[in-house]
């Protein structure tokens, strides 16, 4: 199944699953359209009236699903996708600021992630801990997580609480009191969560060298935690910069999926968001697109393991990108789950693995294809490495068995509107494709695209992304005892 791995192995899940996520205390973790931006306000699409200083920019359609997309004076934008039938509200805040717009020349990586934590702390009008405090006391939960290209706050309420949801985030956008002491303490925080999840963790230390050593100069080179030095080295006065440069309203996104009334949260919103007024628009980062790894690079460890262990990293295209429903259903047959081609011979077949999976990240700039194997004892990673090799150039060269590709559709469909069957999974997918998907319309255009794809479409895009050399390769293997 897709899913999304990288450098950070968090305790907390998300259907997102990988993301880098914040440890703070109390918290838990048919057919489509789209429609062109009205050239006016549209005051009363779909029966919502909106106050007046707002505008309908955007709107798309998926069976019964419809998503509208608003923006304030102060530019932040809003995606409402109401459902009268849901039990919940999922209020979601989506900061256009991940890992890649931070600064590795000059020392200052984590601070996206470390920002995470600090959310949570106190702002000018708050005491620490009383957002956790109340959105608990209202019966939801509050989460948060942390990736390349975004920054997203998750509040999931009964839907009487949407308002609780709109106070406190506004008031968290604008007033975060950043106290050195806070700063410190979870920098210090997320040391530990580094030690855990990499340096004491085989698959975070695999994951982590696997991109170091794919990507060259784009910013998906280094971890979203950050480096460990860097993240030791952040201090208030950093912390601070990066808050004013990347936290605004013009750099925000709200996506609200379940039970509310669009026109009384559109007035919610431009009554707690309106006054907070825009920020400088944040420098472009400058990162050009990389197609990585442009050869082959490999690197072995030998860590405390019981058997080997193999990850290979193939090119990827982008999130938006043209090519990826396709890419997405041919790595669907490759390591998609029990009936894939991998996983049957790999585990069925030769039982010389115990588990393969591949994951597809959801990135903005093309990214990694990662096709992970744990090996049982006795089977070197080499014969998972031919395996795939000749996996993926069979791919590329001969017919698609009898109904395979109809089958991955399907479970890539299925899997769709499983995640678009909550409020929770609504927003969350929705603002993945906001921030690094081209616009949340293409999330409702992803199953036409799926069934749009051909047999030979799997072979171009085998051929172009897969069975090639270029290819990050990273094995463990167990580390012997010395003997006496």
């Amino acid at each position: 199944m897709i899913s999304i791995s990288n450098t950070v192995l968090v305790t907390l899940a998300f259907a997102l699953p990988g993301l880098a996520c914040a440890a703070s205390r109390g918290r838990s973790g048919g057919g489509t359209s789209a429609s062109r931006p009205p050239a006016s306000r549209a005051g009363a699409a779909g029966g919502t009236t909106a106050p007046a200083e707002m505008v309908e920019v955007a709107s798309a359609a998926l069976g019964a699903l419809t998503a509208r997309k608003w923006r304030l004076p102060n530019g932040l934008e809003v995606v409402l996708v109401p459902d009268p039938q849901a039990t919940s509200v999922s209020y979601t805040t989506w900061f256009r600021v991940g890992s890649r717009n931070e600064n590795e020349r000059g020392g200052e990586t984590g601070l996206a992630h470390l920002f995470e934590h600090l959310m949570f702390t106190q702002t000018k009008t708050m005491a620490a801990d009383e957002f956790d405090h109340a959105i608990e006391a209202a019966g939801g939960n509050a989460n948060a997580m942390t990736y390349y290209d975004f920054t997203a706050y998750v509040d999931d309420l009964p839907p009487s609480e949407i308002e609780l949801a709109a106070r406190l985030e506004a008031d968290r956008m604008t007033n975060l009191d950043l106290r050195k002491r806070q700063v410190e303490t979870e920098r210090d925080v997320v040391v530990e969560e580094r030690l855990s999840a990499v340096e004491d963790s085989v698959d975070g230390t695999m994951d982590e060298l696997l991109f170091k050593q794919a990507f060259k100069a784009h910013p998906y080179r280094w971890p979203v935690i950050g480096w460990m030095k860097d993240i030791k080295a952040i201090t208030q006065e950093k912390a601070l910069a990066f808050y004013k440069r990347f936290y605004a309203p013009n750099n925000a996104v709200l996506i609200i999926a379940g039970n509310f009334d669009p026109t009384a949260t559109l007035d919610l919103i431009a009554r707690h968001y309106g006054p907070i007024p825009a920020a400088e628009p944040p420098a472009p980062d400058g990162a050009q697109p990389e197609r990585a790894p442009a050869a082959e690079v490999r690197a072995t460890l030998t860590r405390p393991v019981p058997a080997d262990r193999l990850v290979i990293g193939f090119p990827a295209p982008a999130l938006g990108d043209r090519d990826r429903a396709a890419f997405e259903v041919a790595a669907e047959i490759l390591a998609g789950g029990p009936s894939s081609r991998l996983n049957r011979a790999l585990v069925v077949d030769k039982q010389a693995a115990s588990s393969v999976r591949g994951d597809v990240l959801p990135t903005r700039d093309p990214g990694l294809y990662g096709i992970w194997v744990q090996m049982t004892k006795g089977h070197a990673a080499e014969q998972a490495e031919r395996a795939i090799v000749d996996a993926t150039t069979a791919l590329a060269t001969q017919p698609l068995a009898s109904g395979e590709l109809a089958r991955a559709i399907a479970r890539l469909e299925t899997e769709l509107w499983q995640r678009l069957s909550s409020s929770h999974g609504r927003a969350e997918a929705l603002g993945e494709f906001e921030t690094a998907g081209g616009g949340f319309q293409n999330l409702f255009s992803r199953a036409a695209a799926y069934q749009a794809v051909t047999a030979e479409d799997i072979k171009r895009i085998a051929a172009q992304y897969l069975a090639t050399e270029a290819r990050s390769i990273v094995i463990v293997r167990p580390k012997r005892e010395a003997r006496s």
